[in-house]
């Protein structure tokens, strides 16, 4: 019998929809990619803040978005998200300078950048195109877990 090993490097991409299901699609993606590669130690941290990005990317756009898990080796994660919009929050900006600000208690919403802030290794954001809004192609938002810290 033959044992297949799977490779220590890996990527896998996902176009979707602007449609409000996007961030459940982007969750069972992750779901079931991290447990194919036995990586489920960062299983519960990746899905949340995959969804966080992509329900951002929904609400904040009229366009599509674009998601990307990138295995570097070592146990580590790296997730993009890309959508139509130019604008770069923090703390995706200039990290670990720029930060979140912490909301009120009894706001309805505010909090899926500050949980990126708290629980990814690293995180960074680039602008795409020449970012005016009439003829930029957006940005491309991202974060690192897992493994041990490289240089992010």
């Amino acid at each position: 019998m033959v044992t297949v090993t799977l490779p220590d490097t890996w990527v896998y991409a996902l176009r979707l929809p602007h449609d409000p299901r996007a961030a459940r699609v982007a969750r069972m993606t992750v779901r079931a990619t991290l447990n194919g590669h036995g990586m489920t130690e960062v299983l519960d941290t990746v899905e949340l803040l995959t969804s966080e990005l992509v329900t951002n990317a929904y609400r904040h756009t009229l366009g599509p978005a674009s998601l990307r898990l990138t295995a570097l080796g070592a146990g580590r994660l790296r997730v993009g998200v890309w959508d139509s919009h130019p604008y770069i929050p923090a703390p995706f900006a200039k990290p670990p300078g720029d930060r979140v600000r912490p909301v009120a208690v009894e706001a309805g919403g505010g909090r899926g950048l500050l949980l990126v802030q708290e629980y990814a290794d690293c995180w960074g954001g680039w602008a795409l195109g020449d970012g005016l809004l009439d003829r930029g192609v957006g940005k491309l938002l991202w974060f690192e877990v897992g493994g041990r810290k490289a240089g992010c």
